[in-house]
Formats: C-alpha cells, structure tokens, sequence
C-alpha cells in the first residue's frame, strides 16, 4: 500500500510541475510589417478603361495578408480623409448610384466603379482619384475598425512620413 501512496505522490508531484513550465506564447508575431502606399499620380475612370485601375504591388503578399484600400475624399482643418472601400453612393431616392469596389491578389490590387451610368458620373468622383494600399496580416484585423483610416494606422504604429508612393 505505501508503494502504491509513493507512487500516487510522484505522478501528483510530476503533474504540478509540469504546470510550472513557462511556455513561449505561439502567438507573439514580431517580424510582421505592416506597409501603406499611395497611387503618385491621381487616377482617372473613364468607359476606355473599363472604369478600372489595377496596381502592381512592389512585392508578392503573403496568402495570408489583407489589403485595406481607402480612397482621399477631402480634407478637414489640413487633416486628409479617407474613405474605405467599398464605398457605395446612393439617389435621393435610397438606390444605389454606384460603389467604389476592389479585389486584390498577391500582386495587384484593381480598383473598380460599378453603376448603371458610369457614364454620366459626376467628374469629381472619375477624376484625380488618389488611394492608400494598407497592407496587414489578417490575424492583425481583429479589433481594429477598418473603416478609420486613422485608427487602421495607430493600431499597426504606422506613420504618415512611411506612406510609400506606388508608380502604374
């Protein structure tokens, strides 16, 4: 019966120790490299290019990275704003009029109007188009509100001086 009690007694013994084993947390990323980029020169939509823009990435992305894309819509008090897209526009009337689109692969991002009329948009929003590419790892999306660019760019500690221009 003792041997069975000192053997009970090692195992508990065992069990607790391995309890006290410090582990390295597997989820810890600390080379991930969070980049933006901006088109340099405004982009134009018209029907001879299918109101679509695509731009070559300076690098292949991970498969597992996510491109946020935002669109310059103004400014207020010398601060830009920025639009995520997508971004719809609707008629008086509550109907779409048309959307600001994107899909993006490991080396391109290709931006996109959709709309019944595309041809009878208003200028300002098919000429001089300026976007930012931010480019994340999805596991980093959790808990940061996409559509603020503003909040995109603190959350990964990213400043406005590393926007890297784009050429297309």
């Amino acid at each position: 019966m003792k041997k069975i009690i000192i053997f009970l007694s090692v195992i508990g013994i065992l069990s607790f120790e391995s309890c006290t084993i410090n582990e390295v947390d597997q989820n810890i990323d600390n080379d991930t490299i969070s980049e933006v980029y901006e088109n340099s020169i405004p982009y134009n939509f018209s029907s001879s290019n299918n109101y679509k823009v695509n731009f070559i990435l300076p690098y292949t992305i991970y498969s597992s990275d996510m491109v946020l894309v935002y669109r310059l819509t103004g400014s207020v008090n010398g601060n830009d704003l920025w639009e995520f897209l997508p971004e719809t526009h609707y008629f008086a009337d509550g109907t779409r009029d048309f959307s600001y689109n994107f899909d993006f692969t490991q080396n391109d991002v290709q931006i996109y109007l959709e709309g019944t009329n595309l041809s009878s948009l208003n200028s300002v929003y098919r000429i001089g188009q300026t976007f930012r590419f931010v480019i994340i790892p999805a596991k980093l999306l959790y808990g940061i509100d996409t559509y603020n660019y503003s909040a995109v760019m603190q959350s990964l500690n990213l400043k406005e001086s590393q926007v890297q221009n784009l050429n297309f």
